[in-house]
């Protein structure tokens, strides 16, 4: 039986031929490789230091301390208006990989000497973080969900505040807080894992996807 991370590499799509590419400069460098947040993630001593992601319109390599690493080629993006700390390079076709082999290589080794050297990224307090109005009504009916909700750590609540703030529609709003009402209820993050059967807890792997049992959540 093929593993989860097997099977993402395995998977035709218009992608996969670059993100293959970035696996193996990836690997070069030494990193360990594993499934996390269902992409191919690399660590150093079990600590992430980047991730390949695919979307609609491109593919990417991902440096979650991307923000300390220097780029003085400036080839580095931010995942989003709201990252603090991600930085990406960006793709639409593997011949764009091949011109940038060793910067990307030199971003990897110096985002291992970040992690060596135990560098931290201030994140922002969840105190600046915009609480959405249709959270704030579902609160003043529902008390037990509003106590759910500040039970949990920070990083899950600027997780969903960032998802639930995400959507432009109100409606698409309202839909979303009652779709992780249940998850929320029971102190779980918007990607922990809910089966159970996570070789990386609390992030999920994929593992459920190979059994004949689907999480409850």
């Amino acid at each position: 039986m093929s593993t989860p991370l097997e099977v993402f590499f395995q998977k035709e799509g218009p992608w996969l031929k670059g993100m293959l590419y970035l696996r193996k400069l990836a690997l070069a460098t030494g990193l360990e490789e594993s499934l996390k947040w269902k992409n191919p993630c690399y660590t150093y001593q079990n600590k992430n230091i980047a991730i390949i992601g695919h979307f609609k319109n491109y593919f990417c390599l991902s440096f979650f301390k991307g923000a300390l690493l220097e780029d003085a080629s400036k080839m580095l993006v931010s995942a989003g208006e709201n990252s603090a700390s991600f930085r990406m390079f960006r793709f639409t076709n593997i011949e764009q990989i091949k011109p940038l082999e060793v910067i990307i290589s030199q971003y990897l080794f110096e985002a291992i000497e970040i992690e060596k050297a135990g560098l931290k990224i201030k994140s922002k307090a969840i105190e600046t973080y915009t609480i959405p109005k249709e959270l704030i009504d579902r609160f003043h009916f529902d008390n037990a969900f509003k106590v759910a909700f500040y039970k949990l750590t920070p990083g899950r609540q600027k997780g969903y505040l960032l998802f639930f703030n995400s959507a432009k529609q109100s409606q698409t709003r309202v839909d979303r807080i009652e779709k992780y009402y249940s998850r929320i209820l029971k102190g779980y993050g918007q990607n922990d894992c809910v089966c159970g059967y996570s070789k990386r807890p609390p992030g999920c792997d994929g593992s459920h996807k190979f059994l004949n049992h689907k999480p409850q959540l």
